[in-house]
């Protein structure tokens, strides 16, 4: 295991604890060097939507006792966000609550001559991901996907100008 693994472990323990409390989730946690030195990248999320005011207190508390353990290797930044519209998926729980959604999933191995998924997610069962794409159905397995994301549909709540109103499709 290399260090950044542990350091992400023991960053996601810590985190968990904080957002109990504030009634928030823990996405993701991503520790890694960039250009400008090491990043350490956290990912919130609560119903209704993360304000930057969620951002800075979660980030004031993780960085308080993340000085405190002194369990970074190198000097880093410390980014707290939301997920954004196109959240990444990483657990069983993310799958389930996301049912009926658009996702874009990558698997380390080829599935009917293809890696690449853009398709409805219709259920999660059994470490199974189910998925209907242009009219057939796909399950994959989950620990071979690299990498899963919702992806926005732009046109879902797009107005369309008909004449002189407005609808909502």
């Amino acid at each position: 295991m290399k260090p950044e693994d542990k350091i992400v472990g023991e960053v996601e323990s810590i985190a968990d604890d904080i957002l109990e409390h504030e009634a928030m989730e823990l996405v993701d946690v991503e520790y890694r060097k960039e250009s400008n030195g090491w990043v350490l990248r956290v990912l919130i999320d609560k119903n209704g939507g993360v304000t930057t005011d969620d951002c800075r207190r979660v980030s004031r508390q993780l960085s308080d006792i993340l000085d405190v353990k002194s369990i970074m290797c190198y000097a880093y930044k410390l980014e707290v966000s939301s997920p954004g519209l196109n959240r990444p998926l990483r657990k069983e729980k993310d799958f389930k609550r996301f049912i009926g959604e658009t996702v874009k999933l990558k698997t380390c191995r080829p599935i009917e001559s293809r890696r690449n998924f853009v398709g409805r997610l219709v259920d999660y069962k059994d470490g199974s991901i189910f998925l209907y794409i242009d009219g057939r159905n796909f399950t994959i397995s989950h620990d071979i996907i690299i990498k899963a994301n919702l992806e926005y549909d732009f046109n879902k709540d797009k107005i369309v100008n008909k004449g002189k109103k407005c609808f909502q499709n």
